[in-house]
């Protein structure tokens, strides 16, 4: 026999864990501010306890002694109250968000720090519209729960105390009575939590894909457009949209059979209060009047209204639980490369770069490198050559620490890179790209990006020595454009070269920097390129292997192995595998 599926709790370990770390790191320091905050819900509360007691005696008033003076002053006095909660009603808001508002700034301001401390495999291994869904809209409904939702629910609990409070003074029988659909509403709060709480972690999972699927369809409109796949591309976005309506419809179906259950527990209560209520009235037995009861029934509606409220809150809570726990799973990521203990900033940066034995996998069902030794000789110009899928960039990225070697180690003129400051190291290297990442502002700022202090003058001579000074003049402070959608690919590779222009620093790294220009352009920036790189440390990754003739040493991968290395001559003469990539280009040239 199956047994039936327990329940989970409807505030895990995690969750309390989760609320714990949200008060002690963004809302203890506004404990001042939140005691504040309490006293006047306190005072918004006695209101509702004090308008009970002079409704009650407005009643005997106009039921027994008929005074127009006394009933003016109870009038008066009433009116006061609530002048006063309206003044409460407009203070507390104002506190709360902007309580809320600063702790979610420090909270988005903790979530970027954070992520630009991560490896770069988290961002090659996390979607970025689930990212994007934690910096943007999960921490702005994160605060507007915190700055709004919990003051309204600890206003409408204190509510609910201080009136219960009065009902049970004045006739504890009474409220004993109509406190026993209290156990049905508790159990029908506890299976809509647990409800929402499954389908609002599925519906999140779901936005997540969805932004994810539309920065696609963006980002890659332009084969969209020439595939004429704009049909597919509707198909799929809206499969996800359906996917969203779809679970959102059981979130709030669910959070809907709260207030019937509650509207009907209310009705219970209303005929039990009334009918008992009459009766004392009737009977001589209880020293109760007319006034009192419908001061009870009132009552009664104050508690049942903030009651209602506190309903639905607890139903929104189990939704931002998961929010609070999307946001606090991003601090689970910790970053494996760092700096150690014992890091240094000063190294020889003309010294040779030397691989020794090294061993590197993207996963571990699938090695790279295994064993790989490689001589960069410091001052001089090094190659890697090979076929795509062969490691050629892996070695880039191992050098700068984007990723660690698993196995052997790399130094620097002796100096093992790990012992090495990551800033220190990586301020070492100027980049060229193929894949340059470009900013949607002018291309002057573009370049200055690598170094925001250059005088004016040293980003006009990057400009120059890159050959992009006229197109810099021509477009002025025009916006190339998100990702540069308005440059072409050799444009923006002459913008990743002024950059290394102007960065200047004294290794130099050249994946594939040359593979967007034509060649009448790649000939016109060669002398310009010869300029950079003399005497620096200069390590070339291309696939043309033309670019790379000159190359002092030039090193040919397979695979993840070293099958050749040596000069281009030398190479060619051995009729190995960099003679056979040699001559299949050539003879691509050729054959034009």
């Amino acid at each position: 026999m199956k047994k039936p599926k327990k329940r989970a709790p409807l505030y895990s370990p995690r969750d309390r864990e989760n609320l714990r770390w949200l008060w002690s790191r963004y809302l203890r320091r506004k404990s001042p501010w939140l005691l504040l905050v309490l006293g006047m819900i306190l005072i918004q509360g006695l209101v509702y306890q004090q308008f009970l007691a002079m409704t009650e005696s407005g009643l005997r008033v106009i039921f027994e002694s008929g005074s127009v003076a006394e009933l003016a002053r109870i009038c008066a006095f009433v009116f006061l109250l609530f002048a006063t909660r309206g003044l409460m009603s407009y203070l507390v808001p104002r506190v709360t968000v902007w309580v809320s508002n600063d702790a979610i700034y420090q909270m988005r301001r903790d979530l970027i720090n954070h992520l630009m401390s991560l490896d770069l495999a988290y961002f090659e291994r996390t979607k970025s519209g689930e990212i994007i869904q934690r910096l943007v809209s999960q921490t702005q409904a994160l605060g507007v729960f915190v700055g709004q939702a919990i003051a309204n629910a600890v206003r409408d609990a204190v509510t609910v105390v201080i009136v219960s409070g009065y009902l049970i003074y004045k006739n504890p029988i009474l409220f004993g009575t109509a406190v026993v659909v209290l156990p049905f509403i508790i159990w029908t709060m506890n299976y809509v939590s647990d409800r929402v709480k499954v389908t609002q972690g599925e519906a999140e999972t779901e936005l997540a894909d969805y932004m994810n699927g539309i920065e696609e369809t963006v980002n890659g409109m332009r084969t969209v457009k020439i595939a004429s796949q704009e049909q597919v591309e509707t198909d799929r976005l809206m499969k996800g949209t359906g996917h969203i309506r779809d679970l959102m419809n059981r979130v709030q179906i669910t959070q809907a059979l709260v207030m019937p259950s509650i509207d009907l527990s209310s009705a219970f209560v209303y005929v039990l209060v009334i009918g008992l209520g009459g009766y004392m009235v009737i009977s001589p037995s209880f020293d109760v009047d007319g006034a009192g009861i419908i001061t009870f029934l009132l009552g009664m509606v104050m508690v049942f209204d903030p009651a209602r409220l506190l309903a639905q809150f607890f139903g929104g809570l189990q939704s931002n639980m998961v929010l609070l726990e999307r946001i606090r799973r991003l601090y689970d990521e910790v970053p494996t490369i760092r700096d150690a203990p014992d890091a240094v900033a000063e190294f020889d940066t003309g010294g040779d770069i030397v691989l020794e034995n090294v061993s590197f996998a993207y996963s571990p069902d699938q090695p790279l490198f295994e064993g790989l030794d490689m001589t960069l000789a410091g001052g001089k110009v090094s190659a890697i050559v090979g076929s795509t899928g062969s490691g050629k960039t892996t070695v880039l990225s191992l050098l700068s620490r984007l990723y660690d070697v698993q196995g052997g180690r790399i130094t620097i003129g002796g100096q093992p890179i790990d012992r090495l400051q990551l800033r220190a190291l990586r301020a070492a290297y100027s980049v060229v790209a193929q894949d340059i990442v470009i900013f949607n502002n002018s291309i002057w700022e573009n370049i200055r990006y690598v170094n925001p202090d250059a005088t004016d003058a040293e980003v006009w001579q990057a400009a120059e020595n890159a050959e992009i000074a006229e197109l810099v003049r021509r477009r002025g402070d025009a916006p190339v454009g998100p990702k540069g959608a308005q440059l072409s690919g050799g444009q923006k590779q002459r913008i990743a070269i002024a950059r290394a222009f102007l960065m200047d620093a004294p290794i130099l790294l050249l994946d594939e920097a040359t593979s967007a220009l034509d060649q009448a352009t790649e000939a016109r920036i060669k002398s310009a390129l010869d300029r950079l790189t003399k005497g620096k440390t200069t390590i070339v990754v291309a696939h043309r292997l033309s670019s790379v003739a000159d190359a002092d040493h030039i090193f040919v991968l397979e695979q993840g192995r070293l099958v050749e290395k040596g000069r281009h001559a030398d190479l060619l003469a051995q009729g190995g595998l960099y003679a056979q990539l040699y001559n299949a280009q050539k003879e691509g040239y050729d054959g034009r």
